[in-house]
């Protein structure tokens, strides 16, 4: 089975630039402290670190 990681959104994204807001909601990131959990690819770890600033990311 591959490795889950559960990632929370801490910032809004509000007032930044469209491209985060996109992002964040193909993470499933709609709301501040919502939590989901993801399968570790290197597809999700991409868009990670483009809103990484806005999210904490820990193992599952």
């Amino acid at each position: 089975m591959a490795n889950e990681i559960k990632v929370t959104l801490k910032k809004s994204g509000i007032g930044r630039p469209e491209y985060f807001t996109k992002v964040l909601k193909g993470l499933g990131l709609t709301k501040l402290n919502k939590t989901v959990v993801l399968k570790d690819t290197p597809e999700i770890r991409g868009m990670i670190n483009k809103v990484g600033h806005m999210v904490v990311v820990e193992e599952a």
